[in-house]
């Protein structure tokens, strides 16, 4: 038991996503096991069945960092107990609505990050306030970094740097991907894409024009309808 604290501990201080399975009824109760993302288990619930079924069940609610109590096939209940790092927020474009979603979505728990490969954007006096500021193209800074807690919100308004960023957002499991653009500037955009060979079900993943349309003029209450939309995307389907 205690080797599962020191791996739950472990995972916390080092950023690693772990989640934790403990019987609460319909079988060993108390028996723990730790899963980690790729389903690798340390632990023993004393029943290979009843192991199998307990990660099959840990492994969506890790991805979404859920915390749930299961009843599996088996009539066992387990507690499901999810540690991950908190979810990212990746803004393309070092623009004004950038450095007030940054500060908003601060609040509410996000990892900020901001990539520009515009030097006089993407300066530390603007988004001083942000976990990390990336100085390249996005295509480039967004490769292999983003997972299913993952929310892109595209935002220069120049298809140079918007494109490639939606590119490789569209081939990875992120959450959310949205795009600043007017419905004609969005129009043109999914064409583009279109041409690049994206169907139509990969493209309808894009909220464009990106936010909630409370009618939002200023940077600050464009950044406001941006996150409501990144957090109704995150708990939508979710339990209350």
């Amino acid at each position: 038991m205690s080797a599962i604290y020191e791996l739950v501990r472990d995972a916390v201080r080092n950023g690693r996503p772990l989640a934790t399975v403990t019987v609460l009824a319909g079988g060993p109760v108390g028996a723990k096991l730790a899963v980690t993302p790729d389903g690798q288990t340390f632990g023993d619930l004393g029943d290979s069945n009843l192991t199998a079924q307990a990660v099959q069940a840990a492994l969506p609610l890790l991805a979404q960092g859920d915390t749930q109590a299961i009843t599996l096939a088996s009539g066992a209940t387990v507690f499901i107990e999810s540690f991950v790092p908190p979810p990212t927020l990746f803004m393309v474009g070092g623009v004004h609505i950038s450095i007030a979603l940054a500060a908003l979505a601060k609040v509410v728990g996000f990892r900020t990050v901001v990539i520009d490969a515009r030097e006089a954007f993407a300066t530390g006096e603007r988004f001083a306030h942000v976990d990390e500021l990336v100085v390249a193209w996005p295509d480039e800074a967004l490769a292999g970094r983003l997972d299913a807690r993952s929310s892109v919100a595209v935002l220069t308004h120049d298809p140079k740097l918007d494109d490639p960023a939606l590119r490789v957002a569209l081939r990875s499991p992120a959450r959310y991907i949205g795009a600043l653009g007017s419905p004609k500037t969005h129009a043109r955009r999914l064409e583009r894409l279109v041409a690049e060979g994206f169907t139509a079900e990969e493209l309808a993943r894009i909220h464009g024009p990106i936010g909630l349309p409370i009618g939002a003029k200023t940077p600050e209450e464009i950044a406001l309808s941006i996150l409501a939309q990144v957090v109704q995307v995150a708990r939508r389907g979710k339990p209350a």
